[in-house]
């Protein structure tokens, strides 16, 4: 079954009643044990130096789902959130000079893992040194969690170093999670911010309030945040769920981008497909404090360009920017086709119900390119 067969069918867009939209687009899916990623631009970490710095266990890639609320019991307290967080800052500056991959590797979750392992071939691949970064001052957003597993988000502006020169800030989120207490932190993901931060709840003692998966007080149920998204991306602001998601570059601008891409496809006498699809990562929410939320969360995007009827014909050659990341025995060409597929994060504002013709708005993202071959 092909991409844009699966969106029409089983992928519906959306169904709205009332407030509330109900995609079908998507299924969620629970978590891959074992899997691991970091941010693709931050560099690695270094286990001593995260074992010295406080008594790690570790952070899981698998998607259990996130414990929301506050209460007074501090598992992870706001002094331990800034010692993992400096100890990354501290063991990632100083790996990433080393081009250690494998320590690297060991040390990230999730969609972060995807983009460092992406990161390490594509450097390996070229021969070109791994990235140096600056990092300005966090700010902590720490959830009063009574058990596992812990996370904590931290916003940062982070500054790209070439030859002793530093280049802009980009206003990024970072979500470091222990899963369990015998596994190590991690950093699971990363996304850059293309809007202001909305204000976050915070209780007397500076700890944030969590949010449920299945929060009805909200325009949207957070777990069905990315699955809406994911509606607009495929099928453009026309969508029904267009209604409750609002324009921007991480919605229509991802639908007008692909979009193009399957008209420039169409002039070479080819079919271009794609389909933003949840990805199986654990999924953070935080309360704001007019009532709705920010969900962070993972996705991928599947795209597929092909002859038409899947047929045998002029070799079709997988995209320049996938070629770096492929092992030396896949396929770089396909006679029927060439699947390309990119892995994202993304951060999203969704109101509360009572906020009287708002939108769910996406405000911060980041992707790359994570898996392709010929077929």
């Amino acid at each position: 079954m092909s991409l844009r067969e699966w969106k029409g069918g089983t992928a519906q867009a959306a169904l709205l009643a009332e407030n509330t939209v109900f995609c079908l687009s998507v299924t969620l899916r629970r978590g891959r044990s074992g899997a691991r990623g970091t941010v693709r631009y931050l560099g690695v970490l270094g286990s001593a130096a995260l074992a010295a710095a406080i008594a790690l266990g570790g952070c899981s890639s698998s998607a259990a789902p996130v414990k929301a609320g506050t209460t007074a019991a501090h598992t992870l307290t706001l002094a331990q959130a800034q010692q993992v967080y400096d100890a990354y800052v501290a063991t990632s500056t100083a790996a990433a000079k080393q081009g250690d991959e494998s320590e690297g590797l060991e040390h990230a979750g999730d969609a972060q893992w995807a983009f460092l392992h992406s990161q390490y071939t594509a450097l390996s691949t070229t021969g070109t040194p791994v990235a140096q970064y600056s990092y300005g001052t966090p700010v902590f957003y720490v959830p009063a969690l009574a058990d596992f597993p812990l996370w904590f988000v931290v916003a940062v502006p982070i500054r790209t170093e070439t030859d002793g020169h530093l280049g802009p800030a980009v206003n990024t989120l970072l979500a470091f999670q222990r899963y369990v207490p015998s596994r190590l932190w991690t950093l699971d993901g990363s996304a850059v911010l293309d809007r202001p931060l909305p204000a976050i709840a915070r209780d007397a003692d500076g700890y944030v309030s969590g949010v449920s998966a299945a929060d009805s007080s909200l325009l949207l149920p957070p777990e069905l945040v990315g699955a809406t998204q994911a509606a607009v991306v495929d099928e453009g602001p026309a969508a029904p769920a267009a209604a409750v998601i609002a324009s921007g570059l991480q919605t229509t601008g991802m639908y007008t981008a692909q979009n193009a891409q399957g008209n420039a496809d169409s002039t070479q006498g080819l079919n271009y497909e794609w389909l933003l699809q949840s990805a199986s990562f654990a999924q953070y929410q935080l309360q704001t404090t007019d009532g709705g939320a920010l969900v962070i969360y993972s996705m991928y995007l599947n795209t597929t360009t092909e002859h038409p009827g899947n047929v045998s014909g002029t070799p079709i050659a997988v995209p320049a920017n996938f070629v770096p990341i492929l092992p030396t025995t896949a396929k770089k060409v396909g006679p029927h086709g060439v699947s390309a597929n990119w892995t994202y994060e993304f951060a999203a504002v969704d109101p509360p119900q009572s906020a009287h013709g708002a939108k769910v708005e996406v405000i911060a993202g980041s992707g790359a390119p994570t898996y392709g071959h010929g077929y």
